[in-house]
């Protein structure tokens, strides 16, 4: 109680600050392994931990023995086994990434954005089917699983190379998470809507169904007719133009700052009075 009556303003303020840097670097560890192996291992140490915490409990004198061993030398493991997450956070820390988005960043969007325009335009015009799908808040870990692996840089040569017929990885969705191509050939649940149109086939109705289930926004190619079609939030556009598809990809796709954020938020509220 007495630790509680010393309390002044300052150091509640000092606190507070104190509480919220905390909280922003968890927030921002938890986003940079979101999606990476990095989790299960981190689910495995959870699990450490609490038999550590079982053994002493409990006064098992060998299991806690042998988990303080482990405990003394996993520390260099974990630098081991973390080294590629590791070596990712301090290059976003040096470029100022981990503060908000940087130009490098929005180049690099860009970048993806024009070799997904590329590739698609490219199997329109010759009619070869694709399915792309891209993550957003919602994984799709369960979904690349069911595909081949690939995490490769995206590019519109490696794009259609997948989708040429008759090759391994052709019949499936690729899958692009954190701007790279996480999986191809991967299997997607398939939409159950009874509106659907009858004309739209199983590559058509599966890019609906992944839009169903989460956030996911998927672009398709049509091997019939050529053309390119979006789906988002179980809705599809067919035979979007490049311009449309270039600008819906933009806002649906694009990170935002805080600021962004923020006014996106006033411009609804806005909207809202007004009606």
């Amino acid at each position: 109680m007495s630790y509680f009556a010393d309390w002044t303003w300052k150091d509640s303020i000092k606190d507070i600050i104190d509480i919220a840097i905390v909280s922003y670097i968890i927030y921002q560890v938890i986003l940079l392994v979101r999606g990476t192996r990095a989790v299960q291992l981190l689910k495995g140490i959870l699990i450490l931990v609490i038999i550590w915490a079982l053994s002493i409990w409990f006064d098992l004198f060998t299991l806690r023995w042998l988990m303080n061993q482990i405990f003394n030398f996993g520390i260099f493991a974990i630098f081991i086994i973390f080294q590629p997450e590791l070596r990712r956070a301090l290059e976003q820390l040096g470029r100022g990434k981990i503060f908000g988005r940087t130009s490098a960043e929005d180049e690099e969007f860009n970048k993806l954005i024009g070799e997904i325009i590329k590739a698609v335009n490219y199997l329109s015009r010759r009619k070869i089917g694709a399915l792309i799908v891209f993550e957003r808040q919602t994984g799709l870990n369960e979904y690349t699983e069911s595909g081949i692996p690939m995490q490769s840089m995206v590019s519109s040569q490696l794009l259609i190379n997948i989708f040429i017929p008759n090759t391994p990885l052709h019949d499936g969705a690729v899958i692009i998470q954190n701007n790279l191509i996480s999986a191809a050939a991967c299997y997607l649940p398939l939409s159950e809507n009874p509106f659907i149109s009858k004309e739209l086939g199983t590559r058509h109705r599966a890019a609906i169904g992944i839009s169903e289930v989460g956030d996911a926004v998927s672009v398709v190619v049509s091997e019939e007719t050529g053309q390119i079609s979006l789906a988002i939030n179980g809705q599809v556009v067919r035979d979007i133009k490049e311009e449309s598809l270039i600008s819906k990809l933009y806002e649906e796709l694009r990170p935002s700052t805080p600021k962004e954020k923020r006014s996106l938020f006033w411009r609804r509220k806005g909207t809202d009075k007004d009606e």
